[in-house]
């Protein structure tokens, strides 16, 4: 089974659309048997402040525990709820997103269970009346459309951690009550890979509508994924539900040790039952926490302290209006432009291609000033939302390299030096700072550079005038570094030249 989930990054290399529709028909890991997966994504609200306390919100690993915790967060007799309106307004953007029926009326629940994380005995969520209804979401890689069943606006539980040494469960309540959104699919994947596929689409999307930034390594963004199967044209079998996923690569393991794991159990006459499982990532196979629990089990009752949410169409066509560009037509747009794929690709993983905001003339110096940022970002163990430098100061920066103003090896250095040293000062005013801006009409001080190259090397400039072409390669290198890389590479190469047939 351990060698099954290690070949699973072949399966995750793009595709044409027959090879994918077969290989769900007919997968040659699981001959004779049909998938069957739903997600349900758990993706936190990108809001300043909680869902229902006013209270700001903070990461796990940006505070101390129990550092932002209202009195409401902790459950303290009397507090009563107030919903944020940003929080709102997101959940209506992602809907909007995805095709879905934003609800003209929606109300909240109170689901009841017993967790040490949970103060109050039980989580505000929508189950019954949710903000949206319906809608699709339309895969990247084989463009089949994943019909989308609800979207609920739902307040996130405090973080729970063994200590093994002291053999004690501690409590931090910094997340308690943050805003989170659970987009729940139709069960319409068919394999590991539809559903890798369909998450990294979901996190695009709700990523260019700045609803959530979609970090599932910060816990911003985490899946449910239900698994059944069923011998080909039978009914859908017993599904299983794996919790708290928090990577793709493991959520695409988890449903192939899953899969593996309910055929092993119908083909030893055994039945699959009903139950919620947890994923060990070390061992890379799934585990029973519980019983699979139903609507009754949780006792849901509408929540007495929240009035329903009425919204009309004019605020619903408000938010529509003020939607930015979705990932297909930014993709299109760059396509249309003249960029390869796989340069958009690069530029739709960073969100360049927003940000930026060039125009088709100038897509290879971004592409460009991209892949030289990344580079950098990732030699300093950076993501990219941790770039210092803003949306304008990149396009300054892609505008000096098109248009010739600095050189590739002074932009190197100039990016360099903006990224360790950051300031409101732009790319412009920097580079004259540091001498870096390209003296491409200087021919006087590209004429002394190449003198200088040439006379501190002596043997190679003999070697050059007896015609080993070979060696001006070397003197490139040697005026580069003199002139700290403001020299034009073609100019340069025409003095050299120029002087050495003397």
């Amino acid at each position: 089974m351990l060698a099954s989930c290690a070949r699973l990054a072949h399966h995750g290399k793009p595709a044409s659309r027959r090879i994918l529709r077969e290989a769900a028909a007919e997968d040659k890991r699981w001959p004779g048997w049909e998938v069957v997966v739903g997600i349900e994504v758990h993706a936190q609200i990108k809001s300043r402040r909680k869902l229902f306390s006013g209270q700001f919100t903070r990461s796990d690993h940006e505070a101390s525990p129990n550092m932002h915790v209202s009195a409401y967060d902790a459950a303290f007799p009397g507090t009563l709820p107030r919903l944020n309106p940003t929080c709102l307004n997101m959940a209506i953007r992602t809907a909007l997103a995805l095709n879905s029926n934003v609800q003209t009326r929606s109300s909240f629940d109170r689901k009841h269970y017993f967790y040490s994380d949970l103060p109050s005995g039980y989580q505000i969520t929508q189950h019954y009346s949710p903000i949206s209804l319906g809608g699709y979401l339309q895969l990247r890689n084989d463009g089949h459309r994943i019909r989308i069943k609800q979207i609920q606006i739902e307040q996130d539980t405090g973080k729970s951690t063994f200590d093994p040494r002291l053999r004690t469960s501690l409590i931090d309540l910094n997340r308690a009550g943050t805003g989170l959104m659970e987009i729940v699919s139709e069960p319409d994947l068919r394999s590991p890979e539809q559903a890798g596929d369909y998450i990294k689409t979901l996190q695009a999307t709700l990523r260019a509508v700045g609803s959530s930034d979609g970090n599932m390594e910060q816990g911003s963004l985490r899946c449910d994924v239900n698994v059944s199967v069923n011998r080909a044209g039978d009914a859908p079998g017993t599904r299983c539900e794996i919790k708290n996923l928090n990577s793709i690569k493991f959520a695409q393991i988890a449903i192939v040790s899953e899969v593996y794991r309910h055929i092993s159990l119908i083909e030893n006459g055994q039945k699959v039952q009903q139950e919620t499982r947890g994923f060990d990532e070390a061992r890379a196979e799934t585990y029973s926490l519980r019983s699979k629990e139903d609507a009754p089990d949780y006792r849901y009752m509408p929540d007495p302290n929240l009035p329903p949410i009425v919204l009309d169409q004019t605020y619903i066509e408000d938010v529509r209006t003020s939607m930015p560009e979705l990932p297909e037509a930014t993709r299109a747009r760059l396509l249309a432009r003249g960029l390869s794929d796989r340069d958009v690709q690069v530029l739709m993983a960073v969100d360049a291609g927003r940000e930026v905001g060039f125009d088709g003339k100038l897509g290879q110096g971004a592409i460009a000033v991209t892949h030289e940022l990344l580079g950098q970002l990732l030699a300093r163990g950076w993501s990219f939302h941790q770039n210092p430098m803003s949306a304008e100061h990149m396009g300054e920066f892609v505008d000096m390299v098109q248009q010739g103003r600095i050189t590739g090896t002074a932009a190197k250095a100039l990016l360099r030096h903006m990224l360790d040293h950051s300031s409101a000062a732009a790319p412009l005013e920097v580079a004259q700072q540091l001498s870096l801006l390209s003296l491409a009409d200087d021919t006087g001080s590209l004429e002394q550079w190449c003198k200088e190259a040439i006379d501190s090397m002596l043997r190679e400039a003999e070697e050059a005038r007896q015609g080993d072409s070979r060696v001006l390669n070397k003197f490139m290198g040697r005026v580069m570094k003199i002139s700290r890389g403001r020299a034009d590479a073609k100019g340069a190469r025409a003095m050299l030249q120029k002087l050495l047939s003397r």
